[in-house]
């Protein structure tokens, strides 16, 4: 499965530090044709560490996954950035 960039948003969120992250909106189809988005934070300027928070939403389709990724407001991305930041990060060793 292919991870597809879904939206990219126009609203920056800080985390509790003072760090500010730029946020896009991620996406896969499932065998059973429905898709899943979560979203990822990037830090803008120095310093921190991308961010992926969990699954954050299921939808019958990439049409109405575009549709949910832009509606997203800016509390529901300070809670998401929350949610990444304590979300245990692994390694990727390549």
């Amino acid at each position: 499965m292919v991870d597809v960039p879904i939206n990219e948003l126009a609203v920056a969120v800080r985390d509790g530090d003072g760090h500010l992250y730029g946020a896009k909106v991620f996406g896969r189809r499932r065998a059973d044709g429905t898709w899943i988005g979560w979203i990822e934070f990037t830090p803008l300027g120095s310093g921190g560490l991308t961010r992926r928070t969990r699954r954050e939403t299921t939808q019958p389709s990439e049409e109405a996954l575009r549709y949910w990724a832009s509606g997203i407001e800016p509390l529901y991305l300070e809670g998401a950035l929350e949610r990444a930041i304590r979300r245990p990060q692994r390694l990727r060793i390549k």
